[in-house]
């Protein structure tokens, strides 16, 4: 039996002896410069009030800076974001983009003419088609007939609101499936404030329909050849799209068991 198999403590051939170096919870720090500095975790979350520019070279755009909800002024009962980042467009991927990534982006330029000076964009094994609007509906069609494609089901539509984006505020999002090929792929339209126009993929899709109805409602994209464009989450009469960028936050005059809810900034703090 070895040594250290009967408890004598001695380490074993090639590894190094921390009965010296061990340390417990109760040893006290007697080095004022080992001991950990409180709020470097939030010092250092804190960029510069510039907005800086992209320190990695990826070519991707910067449109902009968000600061944290709350990073104007006090904070309040809800927390505290004094965090500022830049808002970053994806650089568009040049191929081969590998795997079945090539495949399809290769048919779709066949089948769809002037397809292909679209952006593509591969990022963390996803694969999105940035798509003009006027190509969208003859797109998805190919997309759902071909048999080298067959994306047969349109799992979900969503919007994004980019209020920096100059020209292309709103971007609507298409999540597609094959389940033929088992393989995932998303498109990416994008419109104005001005004209928030796009054509409906109802008609080649039919499950889309109540996705299209929530991202009106909520961003205000409009969906073209829609059989219904109506609310779906809020009330008829609601006025604005709730889940825009620019949308008050708080301070809707409702009631709640005789309670009012002010905007973040008229909450009390505890500071």
């Amino acid at each position: 039996m070895s040594d250290q198999a009967s408890g004598s403590g001695a380490p074993a051939p090639g590894e190094k002896d921390v009965s010296e170096e061990s340390k417990t919870i109760s040893d006290r720090v007697t080095e004022p410069e080992a001991a950990p500095k409180a709020g470097v975790e939030r010092e250092d979350a804190q960029p510069s009030e510039e907005l800086s520019p992209v320190s990695y070279d990826t070519g991707a755009e910067a449109i902009g800076r968000r600061d944290g909800m709350w990073s104007r002024g006090t904070g309040d009962t809800s927390g505290y974001g004094g965090i500022r980042r830049v808002v970053e467009m994806p650089a568009g991927t040049e191929p081969p983009f590998g795997g079945w990534f090539d495949a399809v982006a290769s048919r779709m330029g066949e089948l769809v003419p002037h397809f292909s000076t679209g952006r593509i964009v591969v990022d963390r094994g996803e694969i999105t088609f940035h798509v003009r609007p006027e190509e969208l509906p003859a797109l998805v069609k190919q997309l759902r007939d071909d048999a080298m494609l067959r994306f047969e089901v349109c799992v979900s539509v969503s919007g994004v609101h980019y209020p920096d984006d100059a020209g292309a505020e709103l971007h609507a999002v298409y999540h597609l499936l094959s389940i033929t090929h088992n393989r995932r792929i998303r498109l990416e339209v994008s419109v104005s404030e001005a004209d928030p126009h796009i054509p409906s993929v109802v008609p080649t899709y039919p499950m889309a329909d109540w996705h299209e109805r929530e991202t009106w409602d909520m961003f205000g994209i409009v969906f073209d050849g829609h059989p219904a464009l109506t609310r779906i989450l809020m009330p008829d009469d609601w006025e604005g799209h709730p889940q825009r960028k620019d949308y008050p936050l708080g301070g809707i005059p409702v009631e709640y068991k005789g309670a009012t809810v002010p905007p973040p900034d008229q909450r009390r703090t505890y500071n």
